[in-house]
């Protein structure tokens, strides 16, 4: 089984990569591949770019990668109660080549934040609005206040109970 992990940000540091990485590490005999946004940068999408290019060789690498998973596991960072505007232009390319961009590929949709709310705006965001695009969704989860609840050392949630809520949800994958 292979798990395909990315946090939606191109941060170095990103607090959604680092929990994409570590819930992609529960699943158990299963060979991970973490993606980096950074390494998928294209222009702002824009029909006369498109125009101008055709489809972007990195969309299309992007959506290579998520065709050899068997279960996607994605943490989006929420920018302004929304996605990422790299999140979003890798998605908007992708979308101009297939209108299925997850390929119906089961879906662990997470996000985290430092705030309380853990990213939930754009987590319901992205729960209502990617089955369009071919994400099959089987669960969400929330990480709040993810400096307190992220032992960064360890790489792992730190608070009992919302791990066992997370290694829960892997399980019934």
């Amino acid at each position: 089984m292979k798990i395909t992990a990315f946090g939606g940000s191109l941060s170095k540091n990103s607090i959604n990569k680092k929990l994409a990485i570590y819930t992609a590490h529960l699943f158990e005999n299963a060979e991970v591949e973490v993606l980096d946004l950074n390494d998928f940068q294209m222009p702002i999408f824009s029909v006369d770019i498109e125009a101008e290019i055709g489809h972007h060789p990195l969309a299309q690498a992007f959506l290579d990668k998520i065709k050899t998973a068997d279960i996607l596991v994605i943490s989006l960072a929420e920018n302004n109660g929304n996605y990422s505007a790299a999140f979003k232009n890798v998605f908007d390319w992708c979308s101009r080549i297939t209108s299925k961009v997850f390929q119906e590929k089961p879906m662990l949709l997470m996000a985290t934040s430092p705030g309380g709310r853990g990213g939930v705006t754009v987590l319901e965001i992205a729960k209502n609005a990617l089955p369009h695009y071919g994400a099959n969704v089987k669960a969400t989860f929330s990480l709040p206040n993810f400096n307190e609840n992220f032992d960064l050392q360890k790489g792992e949630i730190s608070n009992s109970d919302l791990n066992k809520q997370l290694k829960e949800i892997v399980q019934k994958f």
